[in-house]
């Protein structure tokens, strides 16, 4: 009998064993050629775990209302619970405003006229007796009426003539005139008118820059207008007994302070329906020219 040698035999169907695959060095690992992209595992993507903020709030800023200062409501915005509240008013946003709009302003400036709309004149134009009956009889109205029209024709005329009158209310200019032949006494007496119109236009200017600047809105032709008027018609009764009595008569120095008061609360209501001022304004802007007419007119002592 034959002897049979006894070896390990080799199974063809096995699959041939793979060296093992030697690790390279951590940062010489090799990369997927230029344009192609590793394919990721398989399996559903991971989601992205993001930061929660702690239950007190902290870590993040807190925005507030620019407007209110309220803190913003928890469904977005400020105007509410649920995002009540416009989308420039979110935080991270910006919200555009006009030229010159202040949206962080809580309060207003005090304007004349603002709490009442834009109104026209309430009246036709008076005629120049109605004015000057109007100004003695009833103030208040015929100021509102005629606060939007000029009144340039019966003021000049009128403060003209009370000029012409005037230096006799002064005893020495009085003796002068009287004394002085008539190519002498004419100048005095024009001289006198031209500066008694050139007083009024300065005083009601003056008037007129300070009702502005208290806030008033009125124009200046019709408050400078009413100005000279109001100055000529209130003297009317202290110079017209000053042209017999003389300017030192006590009489005419009491007349004098009483026709000072009623100018100072004509001028008051004048500034006040002119400009739409209250009266402590409006007597504050008169207050120049009160004090002038009082040194120079009324007391003569200029």
């Amino acid at each position: 009998m034959a002897g049979f040698r006894i070896g390990r035999g080799r199974d063809n169907n096995r699959a041939p064993q793979q060296p093992p695959q030697q690790q390279q060095p951590y940062g010489q690992q090799q990369q997927p050629p230029y344009g192609r992209q590793a394919h990721p595992p398989a399996g559903p993507p991971p989601q992205q775990q993001w930061p929660q903020p702690s239950p007190g709030g902290h870590g993040e800023p807190e925005y507030f209302d620019p407007r209110t200062g309220a803190p913003p409501y928890p469904g977005g915005g400020y105007g509410g619970p649920g995002g009540g509240g416009s989308y420039a008013d979110n935080p991270g946003h910006t919200q555009a405003f006009a030229f010159g709009e202040d949206p962080y302003s809580q309060g207003a400036t005090y304007h004349a006229g603002a709490d009442r709309p834009p109104v026209g004149p309430t009246g036709p134009r008076l005629r120049w007796k109605d004015l000057l009956r109007g100004i003695v009889m009833r103030p208040g109205p015929t100021f509102l009426q005629m606060r939007d029209y000029p009144v340039w024709g019966p003021a000049l005329i009128v403060t003209f003539l009370y000029g012409l009158l005037a230096v006799f209310g002064f005893d020495k200019a009085r003796k002068d005139v009287i004394n002085a032949t008539l190519a002498n006494a004419v100048p005095i007496v024009l001289t006198s008118a031209v500066a008694f119109v050139i007083c009024g236009l300065i005083l009601g200017a003056v008037t007129h820059t300070l009702a502005r600047q208290l806030g008033g809105d009125g124009a200046w032709q019709p408050t400078i207008g009413l100005s000279m008027l109001v100055m000529s018609v209130t003297d009317a009764p202290r110079l017209l007994f000053a042209l017999f009595l003389g300017g030192d008569n006590v009489l005419v120095q009491v007349l004098g302070w009483a026709t000072w008061v009623a100018a100072g609360a004509l001028f008051t209501s004048m500034i006040s329906k002119s400009h739409d001022l209250p009266w402590p304004k409006a007597l504050g802007a008169s207050a120049i020219q009160l004090i002038a007419l009082l040194s120079i007119i009324k007391l003569g002592t200029i």
